[in-house]
C-alpha cells in the first residue's frame, strides 16, 4: 500500500524510541533511570479529578460543540484576561491538547510551499506538523553564544516573501530559556513589519523559576493581531493524559480551526473539559507547589552537571530541562556523536537521556528533571562514572 508522500517525509519520535528502549531494559529487571519524560511526574491534583467523576457521574458524557464547551472557553477567556491578554468566546478553540492546536493551527493557515521559521533548538512536533501541512521549515540556528534564543536579526537573514509564520517557545522546550519583554518587542516589530502570524507556544508559561513570563501578545494590539497564543493544562496542571489545549487568536482562524476539528475529532473528551473548567476556576496553590518542587531540584542538580567532564549547560529559567552542550564531554570519552553517547550512556549505565539531534541541535542532549531527586542525582552521578571511565579507558 502506497504511503502519502508527505507522511513518508515524518521522522519517528527519538523521544519515543528511547523511551521505548528504556522501558525494555526496565522490563528485564534493569534499574533505569529516565530522563526523557515530557511530562510532570506528580498526579493532576485531586480537586480536578473530582470534577471529573462529578461530570460523569451527572452524565456530562456526550458531544460538546467542536471547540469546547462555553463554561471552559469563558473559564480560559478569564485566565487570560489575567495575563492582560483579552479575547472574545469566538476568538478561544479548546483542542485535544495543545499539540492538536497546532495541527490544526497549521493545517488552516499554510499552503503548499509556505514557510515556517523554526528557531533550533526546537521542539520535535513543529517541523512535523509543518510538512504534514505541506509548509516548509525554515531552520534559525541557535546556541549558547545567544543563550538558545532568536533576534529580530536573525530572523531578517531568513525571511522571504514566502515566509508565512514564525513559531516561538516560552519558556523553551528543550532548552528551558525565556525571552525577555525587550526580546519579544524587537521579535514583534519584526513580525508586523512584515505581516508573519506569530505562533507563541506558551504551554510551559507556569513553570518559570527566574523571572516572569510575558506573551508577545500582550504587547500591542498590532502584535496581537498577527499572534496565535497556543497552551493549556497539560503542564501547568499535570494533565498530560486528559488531552486539553487551547489556542487564541483571530476569530476566523479560530473559526476555521473549529471547523477542522468538526471533521476530526468532533470535541475535546467532555470529563476532560469538565476537569479543565475545575483546573482553571479551581485552586491553584498546587501550580506553586510544583513550581517550588522543580525549582529545588534544579538548584540541586545543576552544580552537580557541571562537574562532569567537558559539559557546557545554560542554567535554564523555565519548563523542567537542562540542554548541555556535549561537544567536548564526546570527544573526552572518544566517541563520535551525542547520539552515541546518549546510546551507550543508557547501554552501559542505564540512564535514558534524549538526544539533541530530535531537537534540532546534535551536540546537545536532553535531560529531564521530572523525576524525583534522588534518581536525579544518582542519574547524575552514573553520569559522571561513565564519563570518567570512558576517558581513563581513552588515555
Amino acid at each position: 500500500m502506497e504511503l502519502s508522500n508527505r507522511v513518508k517525509q515524518l521522522r519517528p519520535s527519538s523521544t519515543l524510541a528511547i523511551t521505548a528502549k528504556a522501558n525494555e531494559l526496565k522490563a528485564s529487571g534493569r534499574p533505569v533511570i529516565g530522563l526523557a519524560a515530557g511530562e510532570p511526574d506528580f498526579n493532576t491534583p485531586s480537586n480536578i479529578i473530582e470534577a471529573a467523576f462529578k461530570a460523569v457521574n451527572e452524565g456530562k458524557t456526550k458531544y460538546t460543540p467542536a471547540g469546547g464547551l462555553p463554561e471552559l472557553k469563558k473559564a480560559i477567556q478569564h485566565k487570560l484576561a489575567k495575563d492582560h491578554l483579552n479575547y472574545e468566546l469566538n476568538e478561544i478553540m479548546v483542542a485535544s491538547g495543545a499539540k492538536h492546536a497546532l495541527y490544526n493551527l497549521f493545517q488552516s493557515i499554510l499552503n503548499e510551499g509556505d514557510e515556517v521559521i523554526i528557531p533550533i533548538p526546537y521542539w520535535v512536533s513543529y517541523p512535523e506538523q509543518v510538512v504534514l501541512a505541506g509548509g516548509k521549515p525554515v531552520y534559525v540556528f541557535t546556541d549558547e553564544s545567544t543563550e538558545y534564543k532568536v533576534t529580530a536579526e536573525m530572523l531578517e537573514q531568513v525571511v522571504t516573501p514566502r515566509t508565512k509564520a514564525l513559531i516561538l517557545n516560552s519558556p523553551s522546550n528543550p532548552s528551558g530559556v525565556i525571552y525577555e519583554r525587550e526580546e519579544l518587542e524587537s521579535i514583534a516589530d519584526f513580525a508586523v513589519k512584515n505581516d508573519i502570524i506569530v505562533v507563541s507556544d506558551e504551554i510551559y508559561e507556569t513553570l518559570i523559576y527566574d523571572g516572569s513570563h510575558v506573551s508577545i501578545a500582550s504587547l500591542n494590539d498590532d502584535i496581537k493581531r498577527l499572534t496565535v497564543v497556543i497552551n493549556g493544562v497539560s503542564k501547568s496542571h499535570s494533565m498530560t493524559g486528559w488531552r486539553i489545549g487551547y489556542a487564541a487568536g483571530d476569530a476566523a482562524l479560530i473559526k476555521a480551526m473549529t471547523d477542522l476539528a468538526s471533521h476530526s475529532t468532533s470535541n475535546p473528551t467532555t470529563p476532560s473539559q469538565w476537569a479543565a473548567v475545575e483546573a482553571y476556576n479551581g485552586d491553584e496553590t498546587f501550580i506553586d507547589e510544583m513550581n517550588s518542587i522543580f525549582k529545588e531540584r534544579l538548584e540541586t542538580i545543576y552544580p552537580k552537571l557541571m562537574e562532569i567532564p567537558g559539559i557546557q549547560c545554560i542554567k535554564p529559567r523555565g519548563a523542567f530541562y537542562l540542554y548541555p552542550n556535549i561537544s567536548e564531554t564526546v570527544k573526552l570519552c572518544g566517541l563520535e556523536s551525542a547520539d552515541e553517547f546518549v546510546e551507550q550512556l543508557l547501554e552501559e549505565s542505564l540512564v535514558a537521556a534524549v538526544p539533541g539531534s530530535s531537537f534540532g541541535s546534535p551536540d546537545n542532549i536532553r535531560l529531564s528533571y521530572a523525576t524525583d531527586l534522588a534518581s536525579m542525582l544518582e542519574a547524575i552521578d552514573r553520569m559522571k562514572q561513565f564519563v570518567e571511565k570512558r576517558m581513563e579507558n581513552n588515555s
